[in-house]
């Protein structure tokens, strides 16, 4: 019997120990699956694939960055001046101007005279910058016409860039900083309302509340936590939005604020139900020993209890960030989704997930686009590393000092 005993002890110490290390596994594989999709987009041109931008070859401009190439196309640069070239005016060419501008019969039998034909807008006009298929590009001994270099999308574009426009022609812009920021705007104020919130209530359920009254509230909290974050999203469509918007004076609720708070109510169930488990879990004797060292009993609170399950606060406080900073439908409904530099909690913002959320579906596989979303997942993967790492750290600090 204790043969059969041992063996199944081991057969299951065996499956257990193969279940973790298969988790650990796909856990990595999925880290890996992340980054490989989204690090291709820096291998990818900063203009549109399988197009090129052209230049007279009197031109003295050779260089153009995204931003400048996405500028002059909106007409906010208008003179080669401002791109180091000569004081005259830009004109814009795009591909498909040509057909406005030739027949068909010009153009020849199934457009064989196509390249010829640019090739002839472009020498005719020195002030000239042409967005062309490359496959259409003119014969460059009959032209004059200078391709500006292509460059891959660089590190520094993407992470300080201040414009996000990943659909933008011909120079998409990449640019993660007004998301990075809206996410940290976002989280930020919703843990700093959550947090105080939530640790008076745990300690007012831990150490306050007689046992009728946490009968009460304790499951009531706890079902919080079970709302579909969209029924939250519908709640603060309907009822916290008008409300900012009238009490502020906005012309529009959907804001930072908006989202900080809904943030706020969604981390609450979280930090109260684990933050007041690890004061429960405070030993009598130490709480009694206080009590007889002469400390009163909110004294006895903040210098005993708190400090002993310093631990599982921080964990809820980390969970708490965590679901702040990961959330996507709730934030998405009430914050306005513009990917703008936030500047005021009274200001639309948009968050990383829900960014990666609202467009993931319209991004064409392996395209630019799609690699830039795989890669703000990454972003999001390592903002919640690095505050799972420094709570980590905060509490082990915490734990050596009590010792």
């Amino acid at each position: 019997m204790k043969r059969l005993r041992r063996i199944f002890e081991r057969i299951v110490e065996a499956m257990l120990t193969l279940s973790g290390g298969i988790t650990s596994l796909v856990i990595l594989l999925i880290v890996l699956f992340l980054f490989k999709e989204g690090i291709g987009l820096f291998n990818s041109p900063d203009i549109e694939k399988g197009y090129v931008l052209c230049v007279n070859s009197s031109n003295q401009v050779r260089k153009l960055d995204p931003y400048q190439i996405k500028q002059i196309f909106d007409s906010e640069i208008t003179n080669w001046k401002e791109v180091g070239g000569l004081d005259s005016e830009i004109m814009l060419f795009r591909f498909d101007e040509i057909f406005n501008m030739y027949s068909d019969e010009e153009l020849g039998e199934d457009e064989t005279l196509l390249p010829q034909k640019l090739g002839e807008v472009i020498t005719g006009n020195p002030n000239i910058i042409a967005f062309l298929p490359e496959k259409y590009l003119p014969d460059a001994g009959a032209s004059n016409y200078s391709p500006l270099p292509l460059e891959n999308i660089r590190v520094q574009d993407f992470v300080g860039g201040r414009e996000w426009m990943p659909t933008a022609t011909p120079a998409a812009q990449f640019g993660i900083l007004p998301l990075i920021l809206g996410t940290l705007w976002v989280s930020v104020f919703a843990i700093l309302i959550a947090l105080p919130l939530g640790l008076g209530v745990a300690i007012y359920l831990s150490e306050l509340a007689n046992e009728r009254v946490r009968r009460l509230l304790k499951p009531a909290i706890e079902l919080l936590a079970g709302i579909p974050s969209v029924v939250y999203g519908f709640f603060g469509l309907v009822v916290l939005v008008p409300l900012i918007q009238k009490t502020f004076d906005l012309p529009v609720g959907e804001t930072a604020l908006a989202g900080s708070l809904i943030l706020a109510i969604m981390a609450l169930p979280t930090i109260i139900t684990l933050a007041e488990d690890a004061m429960r879990n405070t030993p009598r004797a130490m709480r009694e020993a206080g009590l007889a060292l002469g400390a009163t009993q909110w004294q006895t609170i903040y210098r005993v209890v708190v400090p002993y399950a310093a631990s599982g606060i921080t964990a809820a406080v980390v969970l708490g960030i965590g679901r702040a900073i990961g959330e996507t439908m709730a934030v998405l409904m009430v914050t306005g989704n513009a990917a703008a530099m936030p500047h005021s909690l009274f200001e639309s913002v948009r968050t990383i997930p829900a960014t990666i959320a609202a467009e993931l579906g319209e991004a064409p596989a392996g395209g630019t686009h799609y690699q830039a979303l795989f890669l703000l997942g990454c972003i999001l993967f390592i903002i919640t590393m690095i505050i799972s790492i420094s709570a980590e750290m905060i509490s082990k600090k915490q734990k050596n000092q009590g010792l």
